[in-house]
């Protein structure tokens, strides 16, 4: 799905970590056979062209379709699949894929592992005794810079933003590009949904921080189009640095 990932286990032996990961990453391989966007033979890809209908699908396409609808509902509307007018819901497959991938980890015995899937992090564990999970937050006007940095266990990590991919995240009401923030990041108890809310609460723009607010076990840090950067109130548990800003 044009993104790099990477996985860091801790605490399985060398033979263990490889079954681990080879499962992990055929699991990571089928999912961007099935739902890339970049693939003209993908599923998805043939079902947005109604080359084919859901009926022919893996079962796992009727699964996130459903699930992306249910979205679209919590989030106003704002996460859509259909957002730019073609079928993408990258937006939850990404973050989705990933937790999977995570599960299957834990299934092999590992704890403590983290998986990078493209900025967009999933932990469990800590790396070693006495010390979190540190995840840097790139800065979104300055890709040699962090804006901030969070230390988690047992999380996921999302970002949403314009600086890695462009104006690729679109406004479903108005069909326009998203251009009041600059970025989201959202850190919830795992990737797939604080990766769609992220996508959702950037569609919004200058109403995200309301929503953002009010969304249960979620905490927030947006940095919007001015370079301003706010977070909800739970955020610093965190990141206990943004308490001396």
């Amino acid at each position: 799905m044009g993104m790099a990932i990477s996985v860091d286990i801790r605490d399985l032996d060398e033979t263990s970590a490889d079954e681990a990961m080879g499962e992990a990453f055929a699991w990571l391989r089928w999912v961007d056979a099935t739902f890339s966007t970049y693939q003209d033979a993908s599923e998805i890809s043939r079902l947005g062209r109604s080359e084919i209908c859901l009926a022919d699908c893996a079962p796992e396409v009727s699964f996130v379709l459903d699930t992306c609808e249910r979205l679209r509902t919590a989030t106003d509307g704002y996460f859509d699949v259909r957002a730019n007018g073609a079928l993408d819901p990258s937006g939850f497959v990404k973050g989705w894929s990933v937790e999977v991938a995570s599960a299957m980890l834990a299934e092999h015995g590992s704890t403590s592992h983290c998986i990078n899937a493209g900025g967009d992090v999933r932990v469990r564990g800590v790396p070693e005794p006495g010390r979190l999970w540190n995840i840097g937050v790139v800065h979104p006007s300055d890709r040699t810079a962090l804006t901030t940095v969070v230390s988690v266990s047992d999380a996921g990590v999302a970002t949403s933003g314009s600086a890695e991919r462009g104006e690729h995240v679109f406004d479903p009401h108005t069909g326009a590009p998203a251009t009041d923030l600059l970025s989201v990041t959202i850190v919830g108890p795992g990737i797939a949904y604080a990766d769609a809310y992220a996508t959702a609460a950037f569609a919004m723009g200058r109403r995200a921080p309301d929503w953002l607010r009010d969304l249960p076990n979620h905490e927030s840090y947006v940095v919007d189009a001015g370079g301003f950067a706010w977070w909800t109130e739970g955020f610093v548990h965190y990141a206990p640095a943004l308490d001396s800003r």
